[in-house]
């Protein structure tokens, strides 16, 4: 952030974007012993516009630090964690040429993001797998953009204090909890941090056109794009702020301003790559639902609904949860009356353009920064997110900031009222994500409060139930488990789960009914089929179990433990051979398994390869120096 020069004595822009000529600060008469009252309140007014800025810098990172600290002592979430740190063997491994190449080919998760997948390699890299320091990085980024968008709403419209207000709104939001406190949410804050710098590009650019300043505000929406595709909506945002507060697009000189629009055509090529791979990627990994799962008039019902929902918990952030379940088919009572609001607000803001731009520059920039994630294209089970508010949220705090200035200027104690509010909300809103961020220190905590505040909310249920059997209590996890299944009969990960909790408690034979039921709703999930065939071979049905460990391997060739498991049944059967050769393609894919090398070790003097064998009980010892089983099979070796 050091690299860059903000303006410290940027001129404040009108409502048609024309800058004010910059006034020149008189010289501060010298204070002298005896001096008066009044003199000292002269001097004492006249703080050097650097020094505020530098002050309300320092608020905004201890208001921000202060409800988000505690995040140091935050556990992994069962909910996407895994997949993105805390299982995944590409980001534990830190940055490699191997992970890093991972990172630019692969859509794990549902998702395309290659920076979001190299900052966590990168904290792997310094922390290793700490949850809490994982944790701090994303409150570093959240500091980080409260302080950028003060920066650069300050420099594009000159207002001190309002700039300062939005990005304390910003720092402090409830709503913004989930995108910070959650781990795997890296993408939100990171994103966010290239958004915000390809704003201060972008008006460099405005102010100086100049083929380096346009091709830097290309190279930030290109990092922002491979962190999170949120970014896809910024040349509108772009385009809205040329009209308030940069005063680039002029409504009355016609073509001639509109001209200059197609520089922007490079942004929006960008942001159409982006949403293509994207697309691709989540229609690959089963991500989005289609319109037999939810209609388009049940989408356009619920995204009409969770536009005005926001609104509703931006004023009042109460009930706050990590997943709010579709409703499905809405009233539609409450479907018109959210359509007549949404309307009727549009065109309050575009009658007043002119005189009252920001009006209309937030407005729209909440409603178009929300549309990919309003639900009309369905990713998730989820009605709407909080994490989806982060950037949204700015529109909404700049209408805010600069209209209830105007609509009380006429009132005799305007600064104060305004000052003591502003002092009181902030309070109020820090109180309340100081709460909020509680709930994330685990998987408990949260899904317990998400089935608190929501109702018929079976993926709470489904992943408290997964929390708890983490925790040795499967059959707590069960009663969370059938909850899931009352409300979701079809839900085949829940199936999948109760069998792996009832094998747990010894009831095998339920164990295998609800694997099959997973299976008979879904029979290509190679996940169940490791689980059947573990299960078969406890039971002694050895040939059923070889049948479900060969269908998850045509499933899925590269599951290192599906292969693992085979070579070891195999070599108890006397397969020698083919033993060796599962233990040394699960070795290719999970090259640092101690486990692995120790048996493949074992397989190896089976067939008389003492040399190989005690170099593989070698190797195990070396990832794993406490491995017990490899250091008694390596003294076995060495004293005959």
């Amino acid at each position: 952030m050091a690299c860059f020069k903000w303006k410290a004595d940027a001129s404040p822009s009108t409502g048609s974007g024309a800058e004010l000529p910059r006034q020149e600060q008189k010289e501060a008469p010298e204070l002298v012993e005896g001096a008066d009252q009044d003199q000292r309140h002269y001097q004492a007014v006249l703080i050097p516009k650097v020094r505020w800025e530098f002050l309300i810098c320092l608020f905004l990172v201890v208001a921000t630090f202060v409800p988000y600290w505690q995040m140091g002592t935050h556990d992994f979430i069962v909910f996407d964690d895994n997949l993105y740190v805390s299982e995944n063997p590409h980001v534990k491994a830190g940055l490699t040429l191997k992970s890093i190449t991972w990172a630019f080919t692969a859509g794990h998760a549902a998702n395309w993001h290659p920076l979001t997948w190299l900052s966590h390699m990168l904290d792997s890299q310094i922390y290793g797998i700490n949850p809490g320091n994982h944790h701090l990085s994303n409150l570093l980024f959240h500091m980080a953009n409260t302080l950028l968008w003060f920066l650069i709403l300050k420099q594009m419209t000159g207002a001190l204090w309002k700039s300062a207000f939005v990005a304390a709104l910003f720092a402090l939001h409830p709503l913004h909890v989930e995108s910070v406190a959650w781990l795997s949410e890296r993408k939100d804050v990171l994103s966010t941090f290239f958004w915000i710098l390809t704003l201060w590009a972008y008006v460099r650019y405005v102010r100086s056109p100049k083929m380096s300043r346009y091709f830097l505000v290309c190279l930030f929406l290109s990092l922002g794009l491979m962190s999170k595709p949120m970014l896809v909506t910024l040349p509108c945002v772009l385009i809205l702020l040329d009209y308030w507060p940069l005063g680039n697009l002029k409504l009355e000189k016609g073509f001639s301003s509109v001209k200059k629009q197609t520089a922007k055509i490079p942004f929006f090529g960008l942001a159409i790559v982006s949403a293509c791979i994207t697309f691709f990627v989540q229609q690959s990994a089963g991500a989005m639902h289609t319109g037999e799962a939810y209609p388009l008039s049940v989408k356009i019902g619920n995204a009409l609904i969770s536009y005005v929902r926001y609104l509703e918990k931006t004023f009042c952030p109460s009930d706050l949860a990590f997943l709010y379940p579709h409703p499905g088919i809405l009233p539609w009572w409450q479907v018109a009356a959210a359509a007549t609001l949404l309307v009727s607000i549009s065109v309050l803001v575009i009658l007043h353009m002119r005189k009252l731009p920001y009006l209309s520059v937030g407005w729209f920039w909440y409603l178009g920064t929300l549309a990919p994630v309003i639900g009309v294209i369905q990713v998730g089970t989820q009605a709407m997110a909080d994490r989806y508010t982060y950037v949204p949220h700015v529109g909404i705090f700049i209408m805010l900031a600069w209209g209830v200035p105007d609509l009380l200027k006429r009132f005799p104690y305007k600064k104060a009222l305004l000052t003591t509010v502003a002092a009181v909300i902030l309070v109020i809103l820090g109180s309340l994500t100081w709460v909020q961020v509680r709930y994330w220190q685990n998987s408990i905590t949260l899904f317990e409060h998400a089935l608190d505040v929501t109702e018929n909310n079976y993926v709470a249920h489904h992943n408290l139930g997964v929390a708890l059997q983490e925790q040795g209590k499967p059959a707590k996890a069960i009663e969370h488990y059938f909850k899931a299944l009352e409300i979701k009969p079809d839900h085949i990960g829940t199936y999948n789960n109760m069998g792996t909790a009832f094998e747990e408690l010894g009831e095998l034979k339920e164990a295998v009914f609800y694997y099959a039921k997973s299976l008979q709703l879904r029979p290509d999930l190679s996940k169940t089929h490791n689980n059947m065939g573990m299960l078969l071979e406890k039971l002694g049905q050895t040939d059923q179990a070889i049948l479900h460990y060969a269908e998850a391997l045509r499933l899925k060739p590269k599951y290192a433990e599906v292969h693992k498991h085979l070579g070891s049944l195999l070599l108890r059967r006397g397969n020698t051979d083919q033993a060796i050769a599962h233990y040394q393609s699960a070795l290719q894919i999970q090259p640092d398994s101690a486990d692995i090398y120790n048996n493949l070790g074992v397989a190896l003097f089976h067939k008389g390869k003492k040399n190989e064998a005690v170099a593989h009980f070698q190797k195990a010892l070396q990832i794993a120096p406490d491995y017990i089983l490899a250091r008694c099979n390596l003294k076995k070796m060495l004293a005959d």
